[in-house]
């Protein structure tokens, strides 16, 4: 595929710096080792992977308000004490 786009001339490569992980899921095996990666990595640094409303407050994109009403819609669940934890701090 990736001929393909070469030699179409749209083939458009990026280095992927430091820090960055790439997971291949094609199969059963690579997409449970992701998973597993994953899990590791949010549990030993206490930081979700790929949060779309941290993102979003962040870049402020929503407000606090906003922010605060998913918390509440997540209720006392892992995710919403999550959100709760990156909007107070505690």
């Amino acid at each position: 595929m990736n001929r393909l786009y070469l030699e179409a001339g749209s083939l458009q490569v990026e280095v992927l710096g430091r820090g960055t992980a790439w997971l291949d899921t094609g199969t059963h095996d690579s997409l449970l080792e992701a998973a597993q990666f994953v899990h590791v990595i949010e549990h030993r640094q206490g930081l979700k992977i790929g949060c779309p409303e941290e993102i979003a407050w962040r870049q402020k994109w929503i407000d606090r308000d906003r922010l605060d009403g998913i918390i509440t819609r997540h209720g006392k669940s892992s995710y919403g004490a999550y959100l709760k934890k990156i909007v107070t701090g505690v």
